[in-house]
């Protein structure tokens, strides 16, 4: 029996159907917010209504700067999620700490869970969030089975096999593609 249209099958389900809960700790939540709103409508792609408990979500997105006290906190909630689970972290604060280089912000959520998809910006608009959710939808159409490496350091890897090459780091089509996503959403 050939396997690969019964992941193509249950991949499909999964990028369809993502439960996010939300983890807003600064001004990049506001953002979030809004992205949820009948202007944007993030359910629209499959990323649905937020959820308020970690137990039943599949996606966390962290937006806003992680302070070494929070760090726990937000391993905690990601722990609390079950499996497979995705991680956005949307913000430069999320991503490498933001212009805060202090010595109770940690330079980005990374350092504590394992982050699926890197937004930019300080704040990012509702677009950029609503291009991460696509990006991150076709890592997950992409995926086969993914298993986590612990560091004695406290630092997280996983380990994941992607079918195909999937480079979402080229600055030119994530800006084409966030520009026509803005066109249609505004238009």
């Amino acid at each position: 029996m050939n396997a690969k249209p019964v992941r193509h099958a249950v991949n499909w389900a999964r990028k369809s159907a993502l439960w996010p809960m939300t983890f807003g700790l600064a001004c990049c939540a506001i953002e979030m917010i809004a992205a949820g709103s009948s202007r944007f409508d993030i359910d629209r792609f499959g990323a649905g209504v937020f959820r308020p408990s970690p137990r039943q979500s599949d996606l966390i997105i962290v937006a806003g700067t992680v302070t070494l006290k929070m760090g726990p906190v937000v391993r905690r909630v990601f722990d609390q999620m079950p499996e497979p689970k995705w991680v956005i972290a949307m913000g430069a604060c999320a991503s490498t700490g933001g212009p805060f280089d202090s010595y109770s912000t940690m330079q980005g959520v990374d350092r504590t869970i394992p982050v699926d998809v890197y937004i930019p910006g300080c704040p990012p608009r509702p677009e950029a969030l609503l291009y991460g959710l696509m990006c991150l939808q076709e890592i997950i159409m992409r995926e086969a089975p993914s298993a986590y490496i612990f560091e004695s350091d406290g630092t997280v890897h996983r380990q994941r096999q992607l079918e195909g090459d999937v480079d979402l780091r080229e600055a030119a089509p994530l800006d084409a593609e966030a520009q026509e996503v803005a066109e249609e959403v505004t238009g």
